[in-house]
């Protein structure tokens, strides 16, 4: 089987951004972005869907975090969308419930080829962690889901700490992605869809 990785850069007046990615890997992680929180998701999404991620990150954080987030969440949706290929022998779908503290998050994901977000997150509203804007987390999940080409649903059923929000939804994503991203060996390396493809 074709290693299944991706390289993919942007670059523009407000950002410059690079990840490579590797589906299949152990959750060896290089990050380096302007905004600690945005890099202890990454981290955290690397190490709970094991996957190889290096993320290096610039952008005009002075004005806001907004460009920054977003833009990475554009690029790691395209690597992922880069990395699988026509999805062949994938899973597809993916999901997952977990819990932080007093926190429940479940995160759905469908690498259908058909951009579709769903976001039932109350509470973070006018809340920051450190430098980090915590609406800008409905932003960058947004964004990923737009070039990954593909459904994501999230849903906090209850949480109150927006650390641990954040924190249990980028967890739930990992595991989320694991599941949608893996070579099952019964499919015998055919596209999961009837019509025979999930890139047209």
């Amino acid at each position: 089987m074709a290693a299944r990785t991706a390289r993919v850069e942007r670059t523009t007046r407000e950002t410059q951004i690079t990840i490579e990615l590797g589906l299949d890997g152990s959750g060896a992680r290089q990050l380096d972005t302007p905004i600690p929180f945005l890099t202890h998701m990454l981290d955290a999404l690397a190490r709970h869907g094991l996957f190889d991620l290096a993320v290096t990150a610039r952008g005009a954080t002075e004005i806001d975090g907004h460009h920054t987030v977003e833009d990475v969440g554009l690029v790691l949706g395209q690597a992922f969308r880069e990395a699988l290929g026509d999805r062949a022998g994938s899973a597809r779908y993916g999901w997952a419930t977990l819990p932080m503290d007093e926190s429940l998050a479940t995160v759905a994901v469908d690498f259908s080829g058909r951009p579709a977000f769903v976001w039932n997150v109350a509470g973070l509203d006018g809340k920051w962690i450190g430098t980090f804007d915590c609406e800008l987390a409905k932003e960058f999940f947004a964004a990923f889901a737009t070039r990954a080409e593909a459904n994501l649903h999230v849903l906090l059923h209850y949480g109150g700490n927006p650390h641990h929000v954040i924190e249990i939804i980028f967890k739930a994503l990992a595991k989320a992605l694991d599941q949608a991203t893996r070579v099952d060996p019964r499919a015998q390396g055919a596209v999961p869809s009837t019509k025979g493809t999930l890139t047209q």
